[in-house]
């Protein structure tokens, strides 16, 4: 005689320290087994496509830090880039060349919280720390260069807020040449960890056709065997002068587009910003950073989009601007918005346990998803 099952509902979230802030997850459960996930977003929000309506073009840079703030660098970039596209401002190459380091920099940054928290996630507690050594590290660079830890208003349009420290270029190197190590710890530590593996491999497997209907990019697009990166496809700043890689899951202990897939490949994107930041370091030209901020930002009217790679994926701005020196309008592509739309597809028939790993794989931060 078959057991009578009957499905229920379970709210994972807003508090609740594995949805890695205030997300709901409504799960539909059938005993252990997932068959639907709902994100429920939202408690977060501050308006920010609202407020860049009341502020100036230079007002908007810190509430930009604000979107995904583990990635403050990079959405200053992206940000500004649009500016400057907009008003035809020519940036000097010692800028284009500190705004790469900067956000190569912030990209090891960002994916040291994601793969720290995500081994917390798991369970496992030491790699945490481990990576918080080295970020901490990192961001004692930024406040020597910007007086900031966490939130910069560094990257200004048309040039840097502040030229890089005396020391800076010296102790940067240093910590490339120590964090190459590191990363073989890490992987020592917890990528080829057995039941690291076991939790990760074959759970959350996300198809390359999936994850292109459904607009996901970075990490997550590249795990599933897709070699799309802005830096490459579409050079910014001066990314086109840089021999680097794209890492792209291969399925080495599991199914390509599984969990440890999107995990491995933050890891390797690590080595290549690290290959990058030492490039740029070599190149790196004299000049003044301030000679092209214009004393007034007061852009023609018309519109643009453009965007950039961000550590989670592609951020996007769109500009519409009505030859005020406010924007008529900001509108924000976020890479974590989009890319937890997929939760639902790759969840279904997964344990609970293992919706725990699919959502840390697909590393959100709320304050870009609901901003």
């Amino acid at each position: 005689m078959a057991l009578k099952t009957e499905e229920m509902v379970l709210n994972m979230g807003p508090q609740h320290p594995s949805t890695h802030g205030v997300l709901r997850l409504q799960v539909e459960l059938d005993g252990e087994l997932v068959i639907g996930v709902r994100p429920y977003v939202g408690y977060l929000h501050r308006c920010f496509e609202k407020h860049a309506e009341a502020m100036t073009y230079p007002q908007v840079i810190p509430y930009v830090d604000r979107l995904d703030y583990l990635t403050a660098m990079n959405n200053e970039l992206s940000y500004v880039n649009a500016c400057e596209k907009l008003m035809g401002i020519e940036v000097p190459e010692r800028v284009q060349y500190i705004r790469v380091i900067m956000a190569e920099l912030n990209r090891i940054a960002s994916h040291l919280i994601a793969l720290g928290t995500y081994g917390l996630d798991i369970g496992a507690f030491t790699p945490f720390l481990y990576c918080f050594i080295d970020r901490e590290r990192i961001l004692s660079l930024f406040e020597m260069t910007c007086g900031a830890r966490m939130l910069y208003n560094y990257i200004w349009i048309g040039g840097l807020s502040h030229d890089l420290h005396p020391d800076f270029v010296r102790l940067t190197r240093e910590f490339t040449q120590q964090f190459r190590p590191h990363i073989v710890s890490l992987n020592n530590l917890l990528s080829y960890n057995k039941i690291f593996i076991e939790r990760t491999a074959n759970v959350g497997v996300l198809p390359l056709d999936v994850a292109v209907n459904y607009g996901i990019t970075g990490p997550m697009l590249r795990a599933s065997g897709m070699e799309w990166d802005l830096r490459k496809n579409e050079p910014y700043a001066v990314y086109d002068r840089f021999d680097f890689d794209i890492p792209v899951g291969k399925g080495t202990v599991g199914t390509v587009g599984d969990c440890w897939d999107r995990y491995f490949v933050r890891v390797l994107e690590m080595e290549q910003s690290v290959n990058i930041i030492e490039q740029a370091l070599n190149q790196l030209p004299e000049g003044d950073v301030f000679s092209a901020i214009p004393k007034r930002v007061k852009p023609p009217e018309g519109t643009i989009y453009a965007r950039t790679e961000n550590p989670k994926g592609e951020l996007g701005f769109f500009i519409v601007s009505n030859g005020s020196v406010n924007p008529y309008r900001v509108k924000v592509r976020p890479p974590s918005f989009i890319n937890l739309a997929v939760i639902d597809a790759i969840s279904k028939g997964c344990l609970v346990a293992d919706l725990i790993a699919i959502l840390g794989s697909i590393d959100i931060v709320l304050g870009e998803v609901d901003r």
